[in-house]
């Protein structure tokens, strides 16, 4: 009685322990949502205008850009230039993404995906990846610094011939220039092209040398952010579940290589790498800089004495002399972790979508998830034939535990006459235990092993369903609307609950009396602990419990039968 009570109490205290941690969460996620609708720079209606952000600090502004070997001064650009019609902010539009750039810089300040919605009962409000205001900085930063770089000095302002941009329809390519020059005649032309469907966005440099010198300076580009947790965090009903958060780049001997802001901070990062990329990660999401692939770029990652964290690059010098004309760029995408898309656009650009240590077992899993998706069109039906294939797979392996099993249930009265008989004799009980074992033919361990051997497939399909973008917002049937958060009336894990009961059922119990009265606390404490897990991941125990469960109770009975023929 007074175990019961102790796991009873324990169980409570668990439970609200969760409740506590998932009202904050929900809170929290409610808020973000919130103050991302009301700090918008980008209005619904382009038509409204736009607000001005407010100027950073100039020791922010100094902090931010990266430093290269020291030359000559920067001209300074004419004082009379101005900004566009509506302000310093310029809206972009196109059928996937809404930018907002500030013109002192030519940034990206905000960035929206319409075919996100932030919540799932708001489709018209579109997640927000970057923004820069009161509730969280991350932006995307670029420009030319080096012996005349217009960015050496403080952030250049542009000018540009429209305050918004939006593609229109059947136009597949939206092109918007931002034009700067100084009083040498050194004209620049930010330029970013963006298209219909695409999260990659091309910024390029194109720099007219009209001065009397040679003109040089590095393009530079970097992801500044905070340390806020990720927006989406509060409402990813994975309770026990941290999807990473911080930077990542790729190297020739390390093609994922992760650093968290906690790292950033203690040990910063700078080397000179081969093509590459450079990208902050979140659940779900990422942005990223990738610059020309047939050169060698600096990399680094550091964090500011403001505790801003940027990771970034800088390609070598774009030398000009006289009367030249040039041109430098990378690519930037900002968008979902859709690991094909991604692979197209950088080798091992794939590898954010991070299935962890098992990726290797992971990857043809998701392989087969989006082919059975495909044929069947309904992520939670696909999830559910795809647990059934691989138990298929084990169907042999799983047999012989479950054999196993139902070998050692079959003897229970046996090892019961044993342990009574031998009671003050743990020497002598053993060896009658082994000869028992040896007489049955049974393998006290045939039950485990074959379970561990199944252990890492499970585990990978466990981190492909949590990390698949493809899953957020994905219904499945009745009042599944989103696979990748909780089930709101906790029905999935009441099944799975009951499921692990009826096999606990099934099985030999435990010879321990103590050990005997925690397995049966098990399946409560399993519910407890699955009620706030993602729905998707919910629904894959339960049909892998009821497949197990079935393979389980046909075996045994076949064993009772056969041991009660004479």
């Amino acid at each position: 009685m007074d175990l019961q009570r102790s796991l009873l109490i324990g169980a409570i205290a668990v439970l609200s322990f969760m409740l506590l941690t998932k009202w904050v969460d929900f809170k929290d996620a409610k808020t973000s949502t919130q103050t991302q609708e009301k700090t918008r720079l980008i209005s619904a209606d382009p038509a409204d205008g736009t607000p001005d952000l407010p100027n950073p600090a100039a020791h922010e502004a100094e902090e931010d850009l990266p430093t290269v070997s020291a030359g000559a001064a920067t001209v300074a650009p004419d004082p009379q230039l101005e900004t566009a019609p509506g302000g310093r902010i310029i809206q972009i539009h196109t059928d996937v993404l809404q930018m907002a750039v500030d013109l002192q810089g030519g940034d990206v300040v905000e960035l929206a995906l319409p075919g996100y919605p932030a919540e799932l009962d708001k489709p018209a409000v579109p997640f927000v990846l970057l923004e820069q205001n009161t509730n969280r900085t991350y932006i995307a930063q670029s420009g030319l610094i080096g012996s005349n770089g217009i960015d050496k000095d403080g952030r250049p302002t542009y000018t540009t011939s429209s305050p918004v941009y939006k593609m229109a329809e059947g136009q597949n390519e939206l092109v918007i220039d931002l034009q700067w020059h100084d009083n040498t005649g050194v004209k620049v032309t930010k330029r970013y092209t963006l298209g219909r469907g695409d999260y990659l966005v091309r910024v390029d440099y194109l720099v007219e040398n009209g001065s009397h010198g040679r003109w040089q300076a590095n393009l530079f580009g970097q992801l500044k952010r905070d340390s806020s947790p990720a927006p989406s965090a509060g409402a990813s009903g994975s309770m026990g579940l941290h999807p990473f958060l911080g930077a990542a780049l790729t190297q020739p001997d390390d093609h994922f290589t992760k650093f968290t802001f906690e790292q950033m901070k203690e040990d910063p990062f700078k080397a000179s790498l081969p093509g590459g990329w450079i990208a902050m990660i979140q659940h779900y999401f990422l942005s990223a800089w990738i610059p020309d692939p047939d050169k060698n770029h600096t990399y680094s990652t550091r964090v500011t004495s403001s505790g801003y964290n940027i990771a970034g690059f800088t390609s070598p010098a774009l030398v000009l002399d006289p009367g030249q004309l040039g041109e430098v760029g990378a690519n930037f995408y900002a968008g979902p972790k859709d690991q094909y898309r991604l692979k197209e656009i950088s080798p091992y650009l794939e590898l954010s979508v991070d299935y962890g240590w098992l990726w290797w077992i992971a990857q043809p899993l998701f392989w087969l998830l989006t082919k059975i998706h495909a044929l069947v069109g309904n992520w939670g039906v696909a999830i559910i034939l795809l647990t059934v294939l691989i138990k298929a797979a084990f169907f042999k392996l799983s047999a012989t535990s479950y054999k196993s099993m139902a070998n050692m249930r079959r003897v229970q009265p046996k090892m019961q006459d044993i342990r009574e008989q031998y009671a003050d004799d743990k020497q002598k009980q053993s060896q009658a235990m082994m000869e028992l074992y040896r007489k049955e033919k049974i393998n006290p361990m045939g039950g485990c092993l074959p379970i561990l051997v199944q252990m890492p497939v499970f585990i990978a399909l466990y981190w492909t369903l949590m990390e698949s973008v493809e899953l957020r917002q994905a219904p499945f049937i009745l009042w599944i609307k989103d696979l990748s958060v909780m089930d709101p009336y906790f029905v999935l894990p009441l099944l799975m609950g009951a499921s692990m009961f009826f096999m606990q059922m099934l099985n030999p119990p435990p010879p321990d009396p103590m050990q005997a009265k925690i397995m049966k606390w098990m399946p409560i404490v399993f519910t407890f602990f699955f009620l706030w897990f993602p729905a998707g991941l919910v629904l894959y125990w339960v049909v892998n419990n009821l497949l197990s469960m079935a393979q389980q109770y046909v075996i045994t009975r076949q064993i009772e039968a056969g041991a009660a023929k004479p």
